[in-house]
């Protein structure tokens, strides 16, 4: 069984960055992708990025491209976000996730991951 653990959440001042990380253990590699979701409290769960495990197929909405990034360890099946230039909009739970199946254009959505970190909570002040 597939188990993903996040760490690297915690307060941040507006402007500052963040490193999120995220584990997998239990997985053996595979036509798989990762996502990076985030929701706050009273919204929806909102894809922020995701990445073929075996590299490359990166797809970040506008909202955030410009200050976040997703990258791999993949002999480590670690995914990283790194969050720059946060803002206390950014303030929320942020998951970590792994799915497959799901066409590039469909990875930002939670319906396409089958596997789910427990979150980690980011918090931007003003």
């Amino acid at each position: 069984q597939v188990q993903l653990v996040e760490s690297g959440g915690g307060s941040v001042q507006a402007g500052g960055s963040l490193r999120l990380s995220c584990r997998a253990s239990g997985y053996t590699g595979g036509d798989n992708y990762w996502g990076w979701f985030r929701q706050a409290p009273g919204k929806e769960r909102e894809g922020v990025a995701t990445m073929y495990t075996a590299g490359g197929s990166i797809l970040i909405p506008d909202s955030v491209k410009d200050r976040f990034t997703i990258s791999q360890d993949i002999p480590k099946h670690t995914v990283y976000l790194q969050m720059n230039s946060l803002k206390p909009e950014d303030t929320a739970l942020y998951f970590c996730a792994l799915g497959g199946g799901s066409p590039l254009w469909a990875r930002l959505h939670p319906t396409a991951y089958n596997f789910w970190g427990q979150g980690t909570q980011v918090t931007v002040s003003s």
